[in-house]
């Protein structure tokens, strides 16, 4: 090794790894994904973005599945990130806003929708910021494109996503 390097070489942290979810019902559903991707990719202090293939899924309301409203293309994206988690939220709301989403129901129809899901092992019940994601384990259309990208990957306090996957199909 370079003896330089040994000596007094700090490495740059590598960064927290982060699991996003994609969603939108409204629009161009793929352009969207894909452009909200991108906006990942471009994020500050954020690199090793993966995604997974998109699906769809019927919209979740807060009185349960609507098979009357459009449905939703789904996707997860998984990386890695020194942005603090406040920061990347407030990031990932920002590309919602540049989408068109607006804000009037809850679960309501949208243009795009970013979520957290998992930063890292960090657990935080702020109603700002809830995580591991409150709903993650009980979405099909977060695990079944996570465990492309991860199949060994785990929900914080919650366990393997596979086991929380088949804990659904029961």
């Amino acid at each position: 090794m370079n003896r330089r390097l040994a000596q007094g070489f700090t490495p740059t942290p590598v960064g927290v790894p982060v699991v996003v979810a994609l969603g939108a019902n409204l629009g161009d559903l793929h352009a969207t994904l894909q452009a909200a991707v991108d906006e990942l990719r471009a994020l500050p202090l954020t690199d090793q973005v993966r995604v997974a293939e998109p699906i769809t899924s019927v919209a979740i309301k807060p009185e349960g599945p609507d098979a009357a409203a459009p449905q939703y293309l789904n996707t997860v994206a998984t990386l890695t990130t020194r942005l603090a988690p406040s920061v990347l939220l407030r990031a990932l709301h920002e590309i919602e806003n540049r989408h068109g989403r607006v804000r009037t129901e809850r679960w309501g129809d949208r243009t795009l929708d970013l979520d957290i899901i998992a930063y890292g092992e960090v657990r935080s019940d702020d109603p700002a910021l809830t995580l591991p994601h409150p709903r993650a384990a009980e979405r099909s259309f977060v695990l079944d494109p996570w465990l492309t990208l991860d199949p060994d990957a785990e929900l914080p306090g919650r366990g393997r996503v596979d086991a929380l996957r088949e804990g659904l199909a029961r």
